[in-house]
């Protein structure tokens, strides 16, 4: 079906006829497509739709958000939920946020409060009401901010984590209601985006607009999300396309965005990086979750489904259909001996030995960032 003629809202059923899975590692007896070699496990406890989802605790935990007005931490191994934080909302909740180094979260919102949590207890630790409806909210790495954007006068508040305190209003920020908003790594601007198509950042310390982009999406920007650096940052639209923005050097402003398209056939709704930057994720109202390798720019995998469902991407790389797709070279990991796939651009002396997921466990440096634009 050609782009243009498919709703990007519409559902297709999932490959099985959408029948229900239970929990656990999903096995595959007939092998059909390359999404079918990636395990999976299915989390089922929410009563309406996710809004969010965030691994945290070194990937032990997973904390979700939904519409059915509650949070909940699941244990990622054992696929139960550890503890489900309700009452303190009367609306469905937009968005949920861990706040680093402690043992809080945050939630924002239809009923245009934000809520501080212990993650333990699940008792409330203080509620802030704010003028609109929230849509959105993201903590600074060091745990001290937290920032939310509400429809009200499209407004962004930034507070204390401490205790809700509120530290700057910027009104009118963009001229149409705000999707995301996102603190860079080094908790120096927020990144905003919005209905109206732009992306704005706002410098914290300068307590103002210090750089606002029209991102040429040709509808609603829903997402953003920066590499761990803070040198790029990605876009997610309801034109079903993602563009990679770098901030560093400001290519964008004689060039554009570049642009990732063609594969999504709904609306993408939500973008993430991976942690050492080379894996771009992002999902779509087309139940698809896409990957893309960010050294050839290229899309690797589509993982369809239409539950919440934690994949298990650890060895897609040895996916012959995912190999295929890219400009990369298949690797031996030397710590847990499975296989991982790197740039054949990279120099020889500069590979890595260990696959990125020992790399995150021992705290190796490799780092490869996205080419430039």
């Amino acid at each position: 079906m050609a782009l243009r003629d498919s709703d990007p809202l519409a559902l297709d059923e999932p490959a099985g006829g959408g029948q229900d899975h239970p929990g656990g590692w999903e096995e595959e007896t007939e092998v059909r497509q390359p999404s079918s070699k990636v395990p999976f496990k299915v989390l089922r406890g929410h009563g309406e739709a996710v809004t969010s989802c965030h691994l945290c605790f070194d990937d032990s935990r997973l904390l979700t958000s939904s519409h059915d007005n509650t949070a909940i931490i699941w244990d990622t191994d054992r696929l139960v939920a550890l503890q489900c934080y309700g009452g303190s909302h009367s609306a469905g909740i937009s968005e949920c946020a861990l706040v680093p180094g402690t043992n809080r979260m945050v939630t924002v919102s239809w009923d245009q409060t934000m809520v501080c949590w212990d993650l333990e207890t699940a008792k409330t630790l203080w509620t802030s009401r704010h003028a609109g409806l929230l849509t959105s909210c993201s903590v600074s790495s060091d745990g001290k901010l937290i920032v939310c954007v509400s429809d009200m006068d499209n407004e962004v508040d930034i507070s204390l984590a401490t205790n809700g305190e509120c530290l700057h209003k910027v009104k009118e920020h963009h001229s149409s209601t705000m999707t995301r908003c996102r603190f860079d790594p080094q908790g120096q601007h927020v990144a905003t985006v919005s209905v109206d198509r732009t992306i704005k950042l706002w410098d914290l310390l300068a307590q103002r607009t210090t750089m606002s982009i029209n991102s040429n999406h040709s509808n609603t920007v829903s997402s953003c999300c920066f590499t761990d650096s803070g040198r790029f940052l990605c876009t997610a639209s309801w034109d079903r396309s993602l563009q990679l923005w770098d901030l560093e050097t400001g290519t964008f402003r004689s060039r554009g965005g570049l642009r990732l398209e063609g594969v999504h056939v709904g609306s993408v709704s939500s973008c993430v990086f991976s942690a050492d930057a080379q894996l771009l994720v992002s999902g779509s109202y087309d139940r698809t979750v896409a990957l893309w390798d960010m050294a050839s720019q290229c899309h690797t995998l589509s993982l369809k489904d239409g539950t919440c469902r934690l994949w298990s991407v650890e060895a897609c790389d040895v996916i012959p259909e995912v190999v295929g797709k890219t400009e990369n070279q298949l690797l031996k990991c030397g710590q847990c001996g499975g296989s991982f796939c790197v740039p054949r651009s990279e120099a020889s002396d500069q590979l890595p030995t260990n696959c990125v997921f020992c790399r995150m466990k021992t705290g190796g440096r490799y780092r490869p960032q996205p080419p430039s634009l």
